[in-house]
């Protein structure tokens, strides 16, 4: 090898050996400045990871749902006898009662509470355990069982911490998810894992079928269902619900998009609160993507259009909450009241924002009994036991009329049945009837959740009736 060429490699190797050398020596300078912001003795940064910060966000907003479902027994014996219907025997009432667990989190400051339709359907009494040991009985707003949704009211006394709601549309598979409960009762157990899947189906029983469900393999029990799903940035991504009992590490949830869309009619915010506004928003997306309300429709003569607002404005903040979809802006109108008057933000065509005063009116209170006989052919009056507390603060109202062929009739709802549901809500008295029985309309079908004492057994059953 000649002396240029045998230069030239020489200079070759110098020339990596150096450019290798440089590069350990930047790493230890790295290392160095890593070692002087975390002394030795400090190693607290490498435990605290951002599940920990997840969990210690989420954990004072996750309950466990505890809940009892009663079948009475009335007899002198504890069992039916052939003569109680002859003489007057002094009864015995036996409680039978079955405990179990599940899991919710807080939505609204207010103590609204979501969970599954699963874990509150049938249920006689519900209670909400909070991490901290407090204890609070829980009010069934509404329940939807074709989601395995449903809405709880508590009175805390005092605001309590929601988690804040993300999105499902942008999941990945392999995201990792936090998972926040009480399986088997062990309360606010968290575990971890990714998202295995989605748009998955599940077949719950031969009539019941749950479409586009998140997978995941975070482990997920009995009294997980309610739950939270979270995403690293601590956002409600999905409702816990079932698992695959035959497999391991195969649990579903209910994607948070689907809750978004139940929600509105869920809350049915100016039914609870007694007021109107007139409004009818809609969701969309305006100002480079970013997710706006707009207002779709104003009723004539009401608050909205008496505040100056019309179709295609977008509503940017009530009473400075920020609006950002439609779930924000029912939100922002809970525990509000009639005759309030609330500084809404609008923006219209682009222009600088601007203010409206938004008065709301009082909602008027259609007559009940008068709709539901006209609706379903059906009368009804207030249940004297409706706060027993052999019954567990059961919610009903006595049906003493049905018309013969009526709707109510054909659907076999009898005298002396109690209703407990219309849709998705529990109406609370004659005048809560009346609110929900306005929005229906000839022809069409409703849900209607019955309570009856067939022999000496109480229990519940639901039938789809047709207005007419």
């Amino acid at each position: 090898m000649t002396g240029p060429a045998l230069g030239r490699r020489s200079i070759r190797y110098i020339t990596t050996t150096g450019v290798f050398l440089l590069l350990l020596a930047c790493a230890a300078l790295l290392r160095g400045s890593v070692v002087l912001a975390h002394p030795p003795e400090d190693k607290q940064y490498l435990r605290r990871t951002a599940v920990v910060d997840v969990f210690e966000a989420a954990r004072d907003s996750v309950v466990n749902v505890s809940t009892t479902e009663i079948v009475e027994i009335r007899s002198p014996f504890g069992i039916p006898t052939p003569f109680e219907g002859f003489f007057e025997m002094p009864r015995s009432r036996r409680r039978i009662e079955r405990e179990s667990v599940g899991s919710g989190f807080v939505l609204h400051p207010a103590g609204y509470i979501i969970t599954n339709a699963h874990v509150v359907a049938r249920t006689a009494q519900r209670k909400a355990i909070f991490a901290n040991g407090d204890v609070y009985e829980a009010e069934l707003i509404s329940i939807d069982e074709d989601l395995d949704l449903a809405v709880l009211k508590i009175d805390a006394g005092r605001l309590l911490p929601p988690i804040r709601l993300g999105t499902s549309s942008d999941l990945m598979v392999g995201e990792p998810v936090v998972a926040i409960g009480n399986p088997f009762g062990f309360q606010h157990t968290v575990t971890v894992g990714v998202i295995s899947a989605l748009n998955r189906s599940l077949q719950i029983d031969h009539d019941r079928k749950f479409d586009s469900l998140i997978q995941t393999d975070a482990s997920i029990n009995p009294g997980n269902s309610g739950g939270p799903l979270l995403n690293i940035l601590g956002e409600v991504v999905g409702v816990n619900t079932a698992i695959r009992a035959d497999a391991e590490n195969i649990g579903f949830a209910i994607p948070v998009d689907s809750l978004r869309q139940m929600l509105p009619d869920m809350l049915d915010v100016e039914r609870r609160y007694g007021f109107v506004t007139g409004l009818t928003v809609r969701h969309n997306v305006v100002d480079a993507g970013i997710p706006r309300v707009t207002v779709a429709a104003v009723q004539a003569g009401s608050p909205a259009q008496e505040a100056g607002l019309v179709p295609g404005m977008t509503i940017l903040s009530i009473e400075q909450q920020p609006v950002q979809s439609v779930i924000d802006y029912h939100i922002a109108l809970i525990g509000r009241a009639p005759g309030q008057k609330l500084s809404v933000q609008v923006q219209r065509d682009g222009v600088n924002p601007s203010l409206v005063t938004l008065e709301l009116a009082r909602r008027l209170k259609p007559d009940g009994t008068a709709l539901l006989q006209a609706r379903f052919g059906m009368a009804v009056r207030p249940w004297a036991k409706v706060r027993d507390r052999r019954r567990g603060r059961i919610r009903a109202l006595t049906v003493f009329e049905v018309e013969p062929t009526s709707p109510a009739a054909r659907a076999g709802i009898m005298v002396g049945d109690g209703l407990i549901q219309v849709g998705k809500h529990q109406p609370t008295d004659l005048d809560d009837l009346g609110l929900l029985l306005e929005k229906v309309n000839p022809g069409e079908q409703m849900f209607l959740g019955i309570l009856r004492l067939e022999g000496a057994v109480m229990y519940r059953f639901g039938v789809v009736v047709r207005a007419r």
